[in-house]
């Protein structure tokens, strides 16, 4: 069988674990009945069977090193599984498919030894569904059809409503990555979504030019008495089903909340359904956005100067005045644009995007916050964007962010739901999508501070390939961290902003040599702030950062300048001066 020849629709069958829970009310990984309940697993698959299911999973979602580490009894488990399966299907021409499920962060060599043992046991149809991402599977798929030419390869991803992963990725983008492969040979969405949803999701994404595969969930479940429980909807599932199918999708079935009795629903009323090719699709026609310009991209990209950006720290209280009146005198000054950190060192401060929101609108200078993975998860970070970009807002560092001390781990948790790289291709896939009027100009961090700089740059690759359009760098305060500032002028395909910190004093420039990772300040520049008379220190310290940028000048395409301890007046005299001389 090849999934260009199915008859249309194929059917497949509906939920094993969720079936599976409400039938045994146990608590352990379905999976694990594989062993200890065989009788009840193949009497599942039977039943999806009778109900007019043309292909069955196996029951081995979760069956990984992760879910059960013991790699004697994993072993078993995939060998049971699969061996439950056909001999439910035994007698009949149902297909048996091979169900791999997403490897919590699973490398290509996870999912190889998953798939191997299937095909040590004579696999031949391979489900991989329910993925967040495609980057580690294409080297299994390869070793797949390498070893089983006769193979048949379905991806299926998932995604939330808005059409993406939980790692932040584009279902519509990686379902088309997916397709140009020539060893996949169909793909899909399930789960997450319940059926009017999905129904909109596969609208977006068709045409494509594989068979495509459509399992949505029952609905959207709630918990009862401690247990997931789903609304019994199998005729109005079935609309549903019939409605994927002439849309274009090939293969339908069920996720989580489905039973044979949706299956059967469905092919109780499948009878005169044509399925029109996934090439055929109708493809959803979009007006052509128009964007808002965006100053400070514009200058940057033209290089025909360089360009300023000036760091101001959003405010430790719900005063915004004294920031809002730095903005208007950084405007005056001609810098152009402003930077908002977001929580640095883990201190609670103003919302970074809102700050970066109300100087836009007050101030009519352009702004960049910083936005940080550590505090907020993909519904946060996606809600805070689309207020700030609602609001003008058009820039924006992506990070990590800083950790908790130790002290404030046990009353505060970290939210890390990605890192920069992460990030990075979140933002760059909404700006495909929710924000293509008006994208976000995406920047990345860059660390020339480190010991391992070798190490720094692959990372400064990696946020390029994900996304990022421009970097701003830790400060110069070295000759080494200059030379490490021409490495990546030479190195990187992109745009640099090169990090220039004025202290505010001695004790400030202690504080960060000792304390803050990645800033090393000369120590003589520190003999000769210890000996400045106070009102020495705004010339001394604009002095020498102005030599920084000079050093920084032949390597960079502009200047990332740091307000150190609200002392705008020093940054400000920097401001002057790197525009005067060097812009």
């Amino acid at each position: 069988m090849h999934l260009n020849e199915l008859p249309r629709p194929f059917v497949f069958d509906g939920a094993f674990g969720t079936y599976y829970a409400a039938r045994s009310r146990g608590d352990a990984p379905c999976e694990a009945a594989n062993l200890s309940d065989p009788e009840t697993v193949v009497q599942i698959h039977r039943e999806y069977i009778a109900a007019g299911a043309q292909a069955i999973k196996t029951n081995t979602f979760s069956c990984n090193a992760v879910t059960f580490p013991d790699a004697s009894e994993l072993t078993r488990l995939i060998q049971a599984g699969f061996a439950n399966a056909q001999r439910a299907a035994e007698g009949s021409e149902v297909s048996v498919f091979a169900d791999i499920g997403p490897i919590p962060d699973g490398e290509s060599g996870d999912y190889l030894a998953v798939a191997e043992q299937f095909l040590a046991l004579g696999a031949e149809y391979f489900l991989f569904e329910t993925q967040p991402d495609l980057d580690p599977l294409p080297p299994v798929f390869a070793a797949v059809k390498a070893r089983a030419p006769q193979a048949q390869i379905i991806v299926s991803f998932a995604g939330a409503q808005d059409g993406l992963t939980r790692l932040g990725r584009s279902c519509a983008q990686l379902l088309r990555q997916a397709a140009a492969l020539d060893t996949v040979d169909a793909v899909g969405l399930n789960c997450i979504c319940g059926p009017a949803h999905l129904v909109r999701l596969v609208r977006e994404a068709l045409p494509l030019q594989k068979p495509f595969s459509a399992m949505p969930n029952a609905g959207y479940p709630s918990v009862f008495g401690g247990r997931t429980v789903y609304i019994d909807n199998a005729e109005y599932y079935a609309g549903k089903l019939s409605e994927l199918a002439h849309l274009g999708c090939a293969i339908v079935g069920g996720c989580c909340g489905t039973t044979p009795q949706h299956i059967r629903a469905f092919t109780d009323a499948r009878h005169g359904i044509q399925t029109p090719s996934a090439a055929a699709g109708t493809a959803v026609q979009s007006a052509v956005p128009v964007s808002r310009p965006n100053p400070f991209r514009a200058k940057l990209s033209l290089g025909s100067r360089k360009v300023v950006a000036v760091e101001l720290d959003p405010p430790h209280d719900n005063d915004l005045s004294p920031i809002l009146e730095a903005a208007k005198q950084m405007k005056e000054t001609g810098v152009d644009v402003l930077t908002f950190a977001d929580s640095p060192l883990s201190r609670a401060r103003a919302d970074s995007m809102a700050t970066a929101a109300a100087v836009c609108m007050n101030a009519g200078i352009p702004v960049m916050p910083h936005l940080a993975c550590r505090d907020r998860n993909q519904i946060a970070i996606k809600g805070g964007l689309l207020a700030a970009n609602a609001l003008g807002v058009s820039n924006l560092l992506a990070v990590t962010g800083d950790p908790l001390s130790d002290t404030d781990r046990s009353g505060v948790k970290s939210v890390f739901s990605m890192n920069s790289y992460g990030l990075i291709r979140f933002v760059d896939e909404l700006n495909q999508s929710a924000f293509a009027s008006n994208p976000f100009f995406i920047g990345g961090a860059l660390n020339l501070n480190t010991l391992r700089f070798d190490v720094e740059l692959d990372r400064a690759r990696k946020k390029r390939e994900a996304g990022a359009q421009f970097f701003l760098t830790q400060p110069v305060f070295s000759d080494e961290a200059a030379e490490h500032l021409r490495m990546a002028h030479e190195t990187l395909d992109t745009k640099i902003l090169a990090g220039i910190f004025p202290v505010a004093s001695y004790k400030n420039a202690l504080f960060l040599t000792n304390e803050v990772a990645g800033i090393e300040i000369p120590d003589d520049f520190l003999h000769r702030l210890e000996r400045a008379a106070p009102e020495e220190i705004p010339l001394l310290s604009a002095e020498f950062a102005l030599e920084m940028a000079k050093k920084s000048a032949p390597f960079c395409d502009g200047f990332y300048l740091m307000t150190p301890l609200k002392r705008f007046d020093i940054v400000r005299l920097l401001a002057e001066r790197i525009l005067a001389s060097l812009c």
